[in-house]
């Protein structure tokens, strides 16, 4: 029994070692972003925050729900003073 410990133990660390090299490769032949694909990319669908005008509504309607400001870079409770 010992032995099949070793063993698969061995298989294991071939096999880590293996698709660790395979993943490795596969980084190797990540090409940059080429310059005529820039412009699709800086497209202002493509930013995370979405529309600016969209999030603050977002943010104000939240501030609104939760009857207090904060955690959002302006100070004070929900008492309303600031």
């Amino acid at each position: 029994m010992h032995a099949t410990v070793l063993a698969l133990g061995r298989c294991a660390a071939k096999c880590t070692l293996f698709c660790s090299l395979i993943g490795l490769a596969a980084c190797a032949v990540i090409q940059p972003v080429q310059p005529w694909e820039k412009g699709v990319l800086a497209r202002p669908e493509m930013t995370m925050q979405g529309d600016a005008l969209e999030s603050k509504f977002s943010e104000h309607i939240y501030a609104s729900r939760e009857a207090a400001s904060g955690g959002n870079g302006v100070g004070g409770g929900g008492c309303g003073c600031n």
